[in-house]
């Protein structure tokens, strides 16, 4: 069950179902939850808002032209453990899919640094509307968490497609989620990611094309389980402000290392993610380097191997993961790497596998121990490959 230091954002759009609201919002604190609500202005003709704040005990936020409220969104949003949205309308899930920011409830989503879930309520008809499930989908790979039948969260399916879950069973998924997203709870957990550039001159570097997109997906799954994350991240376009992490952005690989090597002194959980450049420049020009014969040789010499060599340090009671992306004898190649680095086990991504690689939203994994013993998965978003792998940690070493 909850704890009383567990905070739900609580955010209501305009549906019929909009008057279940006051028993979720009672259920939830009687759950041992603190809650706090916002509300589309359509939702204020279903249900008071005057109704919901006595509930809660909190001024309730609907109207995002009041300027003196409008900031609130921000804070409720780096506020909460979770925005639990219910009744979603298609409306509702539209706005959330496309960022449509035009009310609290949607600006709060937008800023939300927490797990989110939602309830749809809507007709028939447009349940079954192409663009209400394409949302819906949408909103899934984004990593929110869809409460209704088949969701995985519930165990009965008597209502109608597109009626919203009652509450009491909302209540309970939110339950089970909470208790399941809190296995990492005290652990200290590093990650690295992305690239490193090895600068040649002062415009031109050698590099990869990683975006970072699987070690992020890492670092917020290990988040919203509670960890302590810190993650030291090479060159990026990837968002990073909604993470409920200790960013360190590097560059090169050296700057990895030290970063690394410092942070993993404590760390419980160390995740070796980034695609880290294997080679550097042995000189790098202080100017840039001026196109002049047709052939230019730069000499390179090996980066160190952030972690081989953090594996020979590693303790007893530390766990270590690491990343093999391969083209070729990919098995064998990362079998060897677990006994050479000192993992635990390794995530093995093949370039041959449709839908797995750099920049890709999806990645294909195969999941390797230690005594050899292979776990496979399908193609999926890198945010439920990042459950799936911590899954595995959980269940197999913690």
């Amino acid at each position: 069950m909850a704890t009383p230091k567990s905070k739900i954002l609580l955010a209501i759009s305009g549906s019929i179902a909009a008057y279940k609201a006051a028993l979720l919002c009672r259920l939830l604190i009687k759950s041992g939850y603190e809650v706090r609500v916002v509300m589309t202005p359509s939702a204020t003709q279903f249900i008071s808002p005057l109704t919901l704040s006595t509930l809660s005990n909190h001024i309730v936020y609907s109207d995002i032209n009041d300027g003196a409220t409008w900031h609130n969104h921000v804070e409720l949003g780096s506020w909460a453990d979770m925005m639990l949205i219910a009744p979603a309308t298609a409306t509702t899930l539209s706005k959330m899919a496309y960022g449509h920011a035009d009310n609290m409830v949607i600006a709060s989503y937008l800023s939300a640094k927490c797990p989110v879930m939602f309830a749809p309520a809507m007709d028939l008809d447009m349940w079954k509307h192409p663009s209400t499930v394409s949302n819906i989908e949408t909103l899934k790979s984004y990593g929110n968490h869809y409460l209704g039948i088949g969701s995985g969260f519930l165990a009965s399916g008597l209502e109608g497609d597109g009626r919203m879950i009652e509450p009491e069973e909302i209540v309970d998924a939110v339950n089970a989620f909470i208790d399941s997203t809190h296995d990492l709870s005290g652990k200290k957990v590093l990650i690295t990611a992305g690239p490193t550039h090895e600068a040649i001159d002062p415009v031109r570097f050698i590099g990869n094309i990683s975006s970072g997109k699987m070690g992020i997906a890492i670092a917020k799954e290990c988040a919203t389980r509670g960890a302590d994350v810190t993650l030291v991240i090479g060159p990026t376009s990837e968002p990073l402000s909604s993470l409920k992490a200790n960013v360190i952005k590097v560059t090169s690989a050296d700057q990895m290392y030290q970063a690394t090597q410092k942070a993993h002194l404590s760390a419980d959980i160390v995740i070796f993610s980034a695609a880290v450049a294997d080679y550097k420049v042995v000189k790098v020009a202080d100017q840039k380097i001026k196109k002049s014969d047709d052939k230019l040789t730069i000499s390179l010499q090996k980066n160190i191997d952030i972690a081989g060599t953090l594996g020979k340090s590693k303790r007893s009671n530390q766990i270590h993961i690491g990343f093999a992306l391969e083209t070729d004898n990919e098995l064998l190649n990362a079998v060897a790497k677990v006994e050479k680095k000192n993992f635990n086990f390794i995530i093995l991504n093949s370039l041959n596998d449709k839908g797995a690689g750099f920049q890709l939203d999806t990645n294909k994994i195969t999941i390797i121990d230690k005594s050899g013993i292979q776990t496979l998965y399908e193609v999926k978003p890198k945010v439920k490959v990042a459950k799936d792998i911590i899954d595995y940690l959980v269940l197999k070493y913690l």
